[in-house]
């Protein structure tokens, strides 16, 4: 059968067109109404600046404070070595049975390393540090047992496993006690944990907040093409044909929004990058400053792209609903 097959009916003619062709249509509508929405944001570019100024912001605000969280976290990593557990031997225990303990120990999942401080050398630190030498190089035997220094593995994720794992080495018969201070490492983990949630929540409601205010821009502009859309509808326009050239419009906004937050979040990095290291140089810290990297901007310009799509597809349902021709 051919693409198009006209036959005369009651004076006129009846076309059939191919999928091809509509297909071909569809796409160039797609390219035209791409093309011409961002002509229309570039006529009126500070409208346009501040539209995306606005949406920047909201989009910001949660990214940088997430990308501070993500910082606490690599820098509350890094304070784990705080958090080792320090195991008392008993004094009797035999040479041969601190290395089987030890070899134990190593085994338990939980356990990251162990350095295990002999006697003699907690003597030698004790003298060196205390300013005591002189009295306790008159004793008669060293006082002091062998020391197991254990650090755990992953100590910010779950307080109770250190606990957990206290008690498991204080059973054994040749531990005398463990020593572990959990108070300032679980109000660490709990802040940490808060300020995900505030995140996540601020997120939300920025997120909403974008998606008002490009409903709200889009609105506008339906109300100003309102005899535009009159007479589209007339001649045959479906819904989706008007309302494709408003969603590459809500897309735009987000795209532009999205570029305006990566430069303000780059600028405030670069703003904020020598005080922090100043400040970490003070602590003789080996943590690094993490910034935006590419994989997250690509992130950031997909997300604000998505809410521009989405904010304009909510404002323009809505709205053309209200538009029929009379």
């Amino acid at each position: 059968m051919a693409e198009r097959d006209s036959s005369k009916m009651s004076g006129g003619k009846v076309s059939r067109v191919s999928t091809i062709d509509l297909l071909k249509a569809w796409w160039a509508h797609h390219k035209d109404s791409c093309s011409n929405s961002l002509l229309r944001l570039l006529n009126t570019p500070i409208q346009t600046f501040f539209t995306c100024l606005v949406i920047a912001i909201a989009i910001a605000l949660p990214t940088g404070l997430f990308l501070s969280l993500q910082n606490a976290q690599q820098l509350g990593q890094g304070w784990q070595d705080s958090a080792q557990m320090s195991a008392f031997l008993e004094r009797s225990a035999k040479p041969l049975a601190i290395e089987n303990l030890q070899a134990s120990l190593e085994k338990n999942p939980s356990i990251k390393s162990i350095d295990v401080v002999s006697p003699t050398k907690a003597l030698s630190e004790f003298q060196r540090y205390s300013g005591l030498g002189d009295v306790l190089s008159e004793l008669d035997e060293n006082p002091l047992p062998t020391v197991f220094i254990i650090q755990p593995v992953n100590t910010l994720d779950d307080t109770s496993q250190l606990s957990k794992l206290q008690k498991e080495i204080e059973a054994n018969a040749l531990v005398d006690t463990v020593q572990l201070d959990l108070g300032w490492l679980r109000r660490l983990h709990e802040l940490l944990v808060l300020g995900e949630r505030f995140v996540v929540a601020l997120a939300s409601l920025l997120s909403v907040g974008v998606l008002l205010i490009i409903g709200n821009t889009l609105r506008l502009a339906i109300e100003n093409r309102r005899e535009e859309i009159v007479v589209t509808k007339m001649v045959g326009g479906t819904n989706g044909f008007v309302r494709r050239p408003f969603l590459y419009t809500g897309l735009w906004y987000g795209i532009g929004g999205g570029l305006l937050a990566t430069i303000l979040l780059i600028i405030i990095g670069l703003w904020l990058a020598d005080p922090i290291n100043s400040l970490i140089s003070l602590y003789e810290s080996e943590y690094s400053q993490e910034g935006l990297s590419l994989g997250a901007v690509l992130v950031l310009l997909l997300g604000s792209a998505w809410m521009g799509w989405l904010g304009a597809w909510v404002a323009v349902a809505r709205h053309l609903k209200q538009i029929e021709p009379t």
